[in-house]
């Protein structure tokens, strides 16, 4: 299964770059059968730019996180602790496998989705790949809400708001 996460740019280049071997969050998805991470690159840059595979999920204390992730952190020791303040845990994501795409793609046009806060669910498990069409079709949902994406056009938002009809 997979997720689109939003990923700072600069963070991004030094994934690709191969510095940065570690992807910190503060919470992460519930669904343990995600192994593949489809990266927005948040603005200036605003597109999907690539994917990689999750070798594991580390979720430690945060001195120990650090301790075993800040060889290939990609951040310094000081963004690290201020990015997790008022947490006493987190999770770094161990990323394997990197691909960029030839092509930058626009998450509305592509996906038919708006660029995630956090994350987004991607369950169908079918390969988009450039060489051929997006899905027709996904069920996405991501933090309490769900969305089904059809042929380009967008539905969905938080269960407990949704008017029934």
């Amino acid at each position: 299964m997979k997720i689109i996460l939003s990923i700072k740019p600069v963070f991004v280049e030094r994934i690709f770059n191969g510095t940065k071997k570690f992807e910190f969050r503060r919470s992460i998805f519930k669904n343990s059968r995600v192994n593949k991470v489809v990266i927005y690159a948040s603005a200036p840059i605003s597109k999907v730019v690539g994917e990689f595979e999750i070798k594991s999920i580390h979720k430690k204390a945060l001195n120990e996180l650090w301790a075993e992730t800040n060889e290939f952190s990609g951040i310094s020791k000081d963004y690290f602790f201020d990015y997790f303040k008022g947490k006493s845990e987190g999770y770094a994501l161990e990323v394997k496998k990197v691909k960029r795409y030839k092509k930058q793609l626009c998450i509305k046009e592509e996906f038919g989705l708006f660029p995630p806060q956090s994350f987004t669910y991607l369950k169908e498990e079918s390969t988009y790949t450039q060489s051929s069409s997006p899905p027709r079709q996904q069920t996405l949902a991501g933090r309490g809400s769900h969305t089904t994406v059809r042929t380009g056009l967008v539905y969905g938002g938080s269960l407990s708001h949704r008017k029934q009809r």
